[in-house]
């Protein structure tokens, strides 16, 4: 099986042997030969429907668990070090979470001196890393955080150390777009307004974009919302409204509370920023031209 783990058969219609192996549904016959393809006879078999209903229901699992710790990492949750050494018994989870870079969460945030990559997980040690110097520790007694990219410095120097490592993050950690805000206040503005004036041939292309990239999309606006330090911010960009069919361009980046009121850019948090400038570059990308005069 050239290293593969074999995977466990189970008896199904008349002399067969079915598993779940490699995200599909694999057969052998009584001789043990698998065969390339599912019999037409076991289509239906309920050992074999059974078997489907488990890789779907795996597959919601592991998409749950990546947006799970997705959100940790964008909201700067801590986890308990008890419960991260129970999830960690579960494969999905622990794809999930290997190799990401975590930190312990202390009173002021994840203190990201003792970060490092993340390759175990112990009840009684904590987290087992490979720390950004390259020695192994084991990092406790918690909680730990996943810290959002844009608190990392040397970003581009830990992905060379993450590839030395053969590092393969199932949530997009070190590769995913971190914006660090300006400090002039003038710079702030200008960057607020940078994404905005993108033109799209119909409303329905630009509302379609905001979806499929997993932002919320009502009255017109594409929004994401991010807490950060128990503060939730909106970060919203103004798609347009009116027949889908209509041409469109969109708005500047804007941050507000949960009451309505804007928040200026130099008062939310970085990850705040950086999510909220990624959700406008991710709608101004898709663009099919630009305008000066774009309302």
């Amino acid at each position: 099986m050239n290293g593969e783990t074999e995977p466990g058969w189970l008896p199904a219609g008349t002399g067969y042997q079915v598993a779940l192996h490699g995200g599909r549904v694999v057969a052998r016959n009584a001789s043990g030969v698998r065969l390339k393809s599912l019999p037409a006879a076991l289509k239906d078999d309920p050992v074999v429907l059974d078997l489907r209903q488990l890789r779907e229901w795996l597959a919601r699992h592991e998409a749950e668990c990546l947006a799970e710790v997705e959100r940790w990492m964008v909201r700067g949750l801590p986890v308990a070090a008890p419960v991260l050494a129970r999830i960690w018994a579960d494969e999905a989870w622990r794809a999930a979470l290997r190799d990401l870079v975590v930190a312990p969460y202390g009173e002021h945030g994840p203190d990201l001196a003792q970060a490092g990559f993340l390759r175990d997980v112990d009840a009684e040690r904590g987290a087992g890393v490979v720390g950004l110097d390259g020695e192994s520790a084991w990092l406790r007694p918690g909680p730990f955080a996943v810290p959002h990219p844009v608190l990392l410095d040397e970003v581009e120097e830990l992905r060379e150390f993450a590839a030395e490592l053969d590092v393969r993050q199932g949530v997009a950690q070190l590769f995913r777009q971190a914006h660090r805000r300006p400090a002039g206040l003038a710079e702030q503005a200008a960057l607020l307004h940078g994404y905005a004036g993108a033109h799209y041939a119909q409303l329905r292309h630009a509302t379609s974009r905001a979806l499929a990239l997993g932002y919320a999309v009502r009255g017109g606006i594409a929004r994401c919302r991010i807490v950060e330090h128990g503060r939730a911010v909106d970060a919203s960009v103004w798609l347009g409204d009116g027949d889908p069919g209509y041409e469109t361009w969109t708005g500047p980046l804007q941050f507000a509370d949960a009451s309505g009121r804007t928040v200026p850019g130099a008062e939310v948090g970085p990850i705040t920023w950086s999510e909220g400038v990624r959700l406008a570059a991710a709608v101004h990308s898709g663009r099919t031209g630009t305008s000066e005069t774009g309302s």
